[in-house]
């Protein structure tokens, strides 16, 4: 098992394989939700109204296509989003984070890939504009800090940092937890979750680890955003697997 965390290249041309299958499903969604109408604060497309179900069903029919199978698609707005776990029901809004978390895996080489983009359709309210712009940041301090011999530990403390340097707090507020509060990342191969974990755990990042990068920040009635890439770690750094652009207003 110790072995299996370290993937050769062959392995990372599955992994990547999947996540271009994982990135096709994900672009049309995004579309989806691009060609949306607006009412009365409601997402509609095609006459009907827009939902978290509608969009899973794009995604997962779209991953059949491709060969993956994914289960437990997150689609999740508002502030269903704020739970991070929550797969996401019902109808879109405008102007609302909508979190699409998709991690599906191949059918004919079982690994798995892992991508996560946060959207609005519309305006963005300025304080999610300012949780996206954060996070963003977040995840790119993580993905700079990646090496051969890297300490977890260090780059999730470093996540933690620029938030709060940002003036986004963690912490309990009105009985629920708020900010960011789970790992930055994790190891993926043949199952979703492998050792290492970037996180307060006390891992060190090898060469050949295939690892994701999901710095988020939640807050209810503000809006979620999560932001999700996988990387191969290198000597020196890391090889991003992930191509799907990052963009917020769609």
């Amino acid at each position: 098992f110790e072995e299996r965390t370290l993937k050769s290249e062959e392995e990372v041309e599955y992994i990547r394989e999947v996540q271009r299958a994982t990135e096709e499903a994900t672009e049309m969604a995004i579309q989806a939700i691009r060609e949306s109408e607006i009412r009365k604060g409601l997402l509609y497309r095609n006459g009907e109204v827009l939902t978290s179900e509608a969009l899973k069903k794009i995604i997962n029919v779209k991953l059949m296509e491709k060969g993956c199978v994914a289960q437990h698609t997150i689609v999740a707005s508002g502030d269903q989003a704020c739970d991070p776990h929550n797969e996401g029901s019902g109808p879109i809004s405008a102007g609302t984070a909508i979190i699409m978390d998709v991690f599906p895996r191949s059918s004919r080489t079982r690994y798995f890939a892992d991508m996560t983009r946060t959207v609005v359709r519309g305006k963005a309210p300025d304080k999610l504009k300012r949780i996206y712009e954060t996070v963003q940041r977040g995840q790119e301090a993580a993905i700079g800090l990646i090496h051969d011999g890297a300490p977890g530990r260090e780059i999730h403390e470093r996540v933690c940092q620029v938030f709060k340097q940002a003036g986004f707090e963690t912490g309990i507020l009105g009985g629920r937890m708020q900010g960011f509060f789970h790992g930055t990342g994790h190891g993926l191969g043949l199952d979703i979750h492998e050792p290492p974990r970037i996180s307060r755990s006390d891992y060190v990042l090898k060469r050949g680890h295939v690892v994701t990068v999901e710095p988020g920040l939640y807050y209810p009635g503000a809006g979620a955003v999560r932001i999700e890439d996988l990387v191969w770690v290198t000597d020196t750094g890391c090889i991003n697997l992930t191509q799907y652009p990052k963009q917020l207003e769609v």
